[in-house]
């Protein structure tokens, strides 16, 4: 007699952990809205005995009911600006993205069950379709300028220009290329003032300066978006106590440059508050060409491609608008680029 053949089944944890995954996300239902998202998370046994320890992000449960077999049904609403939710713009999409855990015991002990959560947006098309060209360039390449204020979604344009003190102004730019390598577009200089045209006598709050370091976020919350593409630039700008109640237009100095080559010169920074440091918006990891921003930066000028470049500038006025404490007061219309 033969003895049969016994069969050693050899199962890796991350097997096992993944067919875990299928039956606890099973019970994971994600709806998202237009500003917000419901999950609704039937839990197991030993969850329930302990919703204090679920989250997504950082959010507690708005409600939690206890079902049958020991189970629960925790239920989260939150906004997609809460709970720390995390945005991404592709040129195509808006997508929110955040995470929901079981955590037994605090931090730093490491979560036991983690569950991504998505909610993905189409954005609409290109948004220079809804804004005429605010200057163009003839050159080497046809350049095209485009700047406009947006609605809160970043999605259309604003339909007022008139803001409430401490909220946000939402500006775009943009250029459009025609047979022209590559380029970046760059804020390098901003100033809110009170006259149209520029003077000695002019009023003048400073936005962007020292050749794109946004000083304005050192005080406020004002900071440059994250890019989709390297021809346009999102400014989320802060409302200010400067001119109340009196029109205010918004000037700027934008600049196209080799997307290969930042330097001092060329650049777009945030100040990051908590570590107390200037950011490189494009790449974090050379943001020491950000350090010169509490300084004087400089900028050097090269022989071959940089040179090539120099002089692409274009000056853009934006206004007016009307920076006001009562936000109760009538909406006007956004005149758009002055």
């Amino acid at each position: 007699h033969t003895r049969p053949h016994q069969l050693g089944l050899c199962v890796s944890p991350l097997f096992l952990q993944t067919l875990a995954c299928f039956w606890l996300c099973a019970d994971i239902h994600v709806e998202c809205k237009s500003k917000s998202v419901t999950v609704t998370w039937k839990v197991s046994e030993e969850m329930a005995t302990n919703p204090a320890r679920l989250f997504l992000g950082n959010c507690l449960p708005t409600e939690f009911t206890p079902a049958a077999r020991g189970r629960g049904v925790a239920v989260f609403e939150s906004q997609l600006s809460e709970c720390r939710f995390k945005e991404r713009r592709t040129q195509k999409k808006l997508i929110y993205e955040n995470h929901l855990t079981f955590r037994p015991l605090p931090k730093p002990n490491p979560a036991s069950f983690t569950y991504s959560v998505v909610c993905s947006y189409q954005r609409p098309e290109w948004l220079h379709t809804f804004l005429k060209p605010t200057r163009i360039l003839e050159g080497q390449g046809r350049l095209i300028f485009h700047m406009g204020l947006l609605n809160g979604e970043c999605v259309g344009p604003a339909v007022s220009n008139i803001v409430s003190l401490g909220s946000f102004i939402n500006i775009w730019a943009a250029v459009e290329q025609q047979v022209h390598q590559p380029l970046i577009l760059y804020l390098e200089e901003c100033v809110a003032t009170t006259t149209q045209n520029m003077s000695p006598e002019s009023l003048i709050y400073p936005i962007i300066s020292n050749k794109g370091c946004l000083v304005d976020g050192k005080f406020g919350s004002s900071r440059f978006l994250p890019r989709y593409h390297s021809s346009s630039v999102f400014l989320r700008l802060q409302a200010f106590t400067f001119a109340q109640e009196q029109e205010v237009y918004i000037h700027c100095k934008l600049v196209v440059w080799d997307p290969k080559n930042p330097n001092e010169g060329k650049k777009a920074c945030n100040y990051n508050k908590e570590r107390k440091l200037w950011e490189l918006l494009d790449d974090p990891s050379r943001s020491d060409l950000c350090s010169c921003c509490d300084y004087e930066c400089g900028g050097r000028m090269k022989r071959g491609v940089d040179s090539e470049f120099h002089g692409l500038a274009q000056s853009v006025v934006l206004g007016p608008l009307i920076i006001t404490a009562n936000s109760t007061r009538n909406d006007q219309v956004v005149l758009g680029p002055a």
